[in-house]
């Protein structure tokens, strides 16, 4: 054995073979090895699986989105709804903040968004599947205030309802906001929503799109909004219209303003209607109201 270890000149093959004639147990360890580096690499296959299902689902994301509530009591309530349809200053926006103690007479919420996966500058070849990209908000409350107490402690705070819309694809901007109020009566329906213009292909028999299938501008929207309240507190409405577009100087043109500020007991009814284009369709919110 010491002559094997110590010969310079001999094989691996012939040493390899010495050492199995002597030790019977090396096949066996050689095995096991051979064995652990087969369990190592099925696990990094099933890790690997596993994280490439993982960033499928991170890469379908919910492009719609539904909520409805009903919602009764007496207590203190406080609720924030945030929606966007594409990132960063694009796409369609919705900002909701509600919160108050009292009396929760009624409530109903109604809210469905849906938004584009290819982006906003319509990039989807199929052109007539490029205006799935919208925001509809419908609520229905009536809120009193009185402080409450509970085990958790006390809580006196009259109503503030804040709601903003804002359309990036028109440049327009919707504002509902109420605070202070003791008594808050509304009904408030807002849509906002993207249009693209679509051409059809005579030549193209499977493009999905006949001679009525024509939009209304490229990438264009419309921005609509119907207010119907009765408040004791402070109200503030407004609306905002600007261009899409910079001027030479880096800045956006100001085409209409309107802002409505109340103090007191008042009862408002308002219908508000931005068009990226005049003949964007027909209205969608519901502008003939009971009175």
């Amino acid at each position: 054995m010491l002559s094997r270890l110590h010969n310079p000149f001999r094989s691996v093959k012939s040493e390899r073979a010495a050492m199995s004639a002597d030790s019977p147990g090396w096949e066996r360890r050689d095995l096991s090895i051979n064995s652990i580096g087969g369990r190592t690499t099925r696990r990094e296959l099933a890790i690997l699986l596993v994280a490439c299902i993982a960033l499928v689902g991170m890469s379908c994301a919910a492009n719609y989105m539904y909520e409805k509530a009903n919602i009764k009591g007496v207590g203190y309530k406080n609720v924030e709804t945030i929606i966007q349809t594409q990132p960063g200053l694009a796409g369609n926006k919705l900002v909701e903040k509600e919160s108050g103690s009292g009396n929760v007479i009624t409530e109903r919420t109604e809210i469905e968004a849906e938004r584009d996966p290819f982006g906003p500058k319509c990039d989807n070849p199929k052109k007539w599947d490029c205006c799935v990209d919208y925001i509809n908000f419908t609520k229905e409350a009536e809120f009193e205030y009185m402080p409450v107490s509970y085990q958790t402690g006390t809580y006196d705070q009259k109503w503030i309802e804040k709601l903003c819309v804002q359309n990036y694809y028109i440049g327009a901007v919707v504002v509902e906001m109420y605070t202070h109020a003791e008594h808050l009566q509304k009904n408030t329906e807002v849509k906002t929503r993207r249009d693209c213009e679509v051409f059809d292909d005579p030549y193209d028999e499977t493009d999905g799109c006949d001679d009525t299938c024509v939009g209304c501008g490229d990438c264009t929207g419309a921005l609509e909004a119907n207010f119907n309240s009765n408040v004791i507190g402070v109200a503030h409405i407004g609306w905002l219209s600007k261009d899409v577009a910079t001027n030479c100087k880096g800045r956006h043109y100001e085409w209409g303003r309107s802002v409505e500020d109340l103090t007191g007991v008042f009862s408002i009814e308002k219908f508000i209607q931005l068009w990226g284009n005049g003949t964007c369709g027909d209205v969608q919110v519901d502008w003939l109201p009971c009175i």
